[in-house]
């Protein structure tokens, strides 16, 4: 009588180290290239031969996040049908060769086209990467992995500080974009010789033994024929309107207008937050003090996060740090003493930057694996409205030199993620999909 086959181990942090560390520093790289242009903003402007003024800096900005929407949509439909690996690689090497287009540009027509060519791989790169880690991370530990993973985004943002700070001063802006030429270089090698496949993806392709030997190497469930997604236009045109099934007609515009309300705050706060603390009676060096302060508890916060989400689940948790970042945000409309403002600032990135990481999680969670990266590249693809009007408004409020109104307008922004995230019927969702995704077992209850 032949024994039944032992049961797979069960997958670890340690099994799927290599695919979460080469995703963090794909992400790491993104968030290098994203902050390189406000790293050297100053020294763009100075540059008269270029063209930069105020304004054109505005537009050209836009067009980055133009690009962005346009590379998560795109991405998120295509990479369900595509493939993972490929469509990273792809989005790697488009914001390398944009920033050398930007390294090159003789003025500023050029150096717009580069930052949007930046913009598609900077977008596309993000969604791929969320849905891999979901893929990949251990059940029980899935939103930490998504934490893990996104605080390489803000050491990439600190590093392109760190960056425009000592070498645009000595060897000019040039050269600042040409270190944004290393990811090709560094990061799609690298990618290309370790990162493995979604099984779902080489099963839709036929490559039924590949599929399996990598479900098995990273001990993910056996994929299965109907979980798998179709190929071609007829598939990607299927992911999409898979968003809308029954179990999640509801959830997905509610998450999109979460991460809209989440991407405002980001790119509205990230982008006025010094000059919205320097309107409020505090000095220019403290004012970016505050930006550095922010993103330092926006690092804390993706492990915190992470770690109370596998417990209590992501829509929770993104729900209650929506409505801390409202207060914290809210209580910045008064001149506090400047330990106490850092400390506020410092507080509040910790819920901000994760709300918005716990949103992506949620998504994660509630599509099955056959449509999660579509699902995912659709929410970041049209939260990316909300990083347009995030900066678009922080202006207007700071032109009308009322700093008072700018925090509170935030405090809006934080309680609309709040109650959208709120409404998700996750619960619903999941058992929907427990029978395809046992990654749902740690779904809000």
């Amino acid at each position: 009588m032949t024994a039944p086959p032992a049961p797979r181990p069960a997958r670890s942090f340690r099994t799927v180290a290599v695919v979460i560390a080469l995703c963090w520093l794909a992400v790491f790289f993104d968030g290098m290239d994203v902050n390189i242009y406000g790293a050297v903003m100053p020294h763009l402007l100075d540059d008269t031969g270029l063209g930069f003024t105020p304004a054109l800096a505005g537009t050209v900005g836009s067009w980055t996040t133009f690009g962005m929407l346009l590379g998560a949509l795109a991405a998120g439909t295509l990479t369900d049908s595509w493939g993972r690996k490929p469509l990273v690689m792809a989005s790697i090497t488009l914001f390398s060769l944009g920033s050398a287009l930007c390294a090159l540009a003789p003025g500023v027509t050029v150096f717009g086209a580069g930052r949007f060519v930046s913009g598609l791989g900077l977008g596309g790169l993000m969604p791929i990467g969320l849905a891999i880690v979901a893929e990949f991370a251990p059940p029980r530990r899935a939103a930490l992995a998504t934490g893990v993973m996104m605080t390489s985004y803000h050491a990439g943002g600190m590093t392109a500080t760190g960056i425009g700070l000592t070498v645009a001063p000595e060897h000019g802006w040039r050269w600042v974009f040409w270190a944004g030429v290393l990811p090709a270089l560094v990061a799609v090698p690298l990618v290309a010789a370790g990162l493995p496949e979604s099984p779902g993806v080489l099963l839709a392709r036929g490559r039924t033994q590949a599929a399996h030997a990598v479900a098995a190497r990273y001990r993910l469930p056996a994929p299965e024929e109907g979980a798998a997604p179709q190929a071609g236009a007829k598939g990607r045109l299927s992911a999409v309107t898979r968003l809308f099934h029954p179990r999640s007609r509801w959830a997905t515009p509610l998450l999109w207008i979460a991460s809209f309300a989440g991407l405002l705050l980001v790119y509205g706060v990230s982008t006025w937050l010094p000059e919205l603390m320097r309107a409020s009676g505090y000095s220019l060096s403290s004012s970016v003090t505050f930006l550095m302060l922010i993103n330092a508890g926006g690092i804390l916060g993706m492990l915190v996060a992470g770690r109370t989400a596998d417990r209590f689940g992501p829509v929770k948790v993104s729900a209650i740090w929506f409505l801390l970042t409202a207060c914290g945000t809210f209580l910045l409309r008064a001149h506090l003493p400047l330990a106490a403002a850092y400390t506020i600032v410092f507080i509040t990135g910790i819920w901000l930057f994760s709300a918005q990481v716990m949103v992506y999680a949620a998504t994660a969670r509630t599509y099955a694996p056959a449509e999660r990266a579509t699902g995912l590249g659709w929410v970041t693809g049209i939260g990316r409205t909300g990083a347009v009007v995030g900066p678009t408004l922080g202006g207007a409020v700071v032109a009308g030199g009322n700093a008072a109104l700018g925090f509170t307008t935030f405090a809006v922004a934080a309680v609309l993620g709040a109650v959208a995230i709120s409404l998700v019927p996750l619960t619903r969702t999941r058992r929907g999909l427990r029978a395809t995704t046992p990654t749902l077992a740690t779904a809000d209850s």
